[in-house]
């Protein structure tokens, strides 16, 4: 019995936005953003991801409740990603906000 390697649990492209790699699914390492990419643009398109995300998933919930959804697990699978990309960006969220703390600690 073999078991094979979870792969594809972080919503797609989301994570490429947020590391600057593309295409890289495993990847052990995260590379640094292409140049020119500035952190205020990945993280724009980011939240954009995150909005579109968010958006498959209220939309595919009105078309469950409605009945015209043929498959529940389309909505239940947009419903995780978008959940996992909420938790995703809280947790950077916060981690930048500790760091600034920290950094502001250090000044004082």
């Amino acid at each position: 019995m073999s078991i094979s390697a979870v792969s594809g649990i972080a919503p797609a492209g989301y994570l490429d936005a947020l590391t600057g790699t593309a295409g890289t699914a495993g990847a052990s390492a995260v590379t640094a953003p292409t140049q020119g990419a500035g952190f205020g643009t990945t993280l724009a398109g980011s939240v954009d991801q995150l909005q579109a995300l968010q958006a498959t998933s209220d939309t595919l919930a009105v078309k469950a409740v409605t009945g015209n959804l043929d498959d529940i697990h389309d909505y239940t699978i947009a419903a995780s990603q978008a959940s996992v990309a909420i938790e995703l960006t809280a947790a950077l969220r916060n981690k930048a906000v500790e760091a600034f703390s920290e950094i502001m600690r250090m000044q004082a």
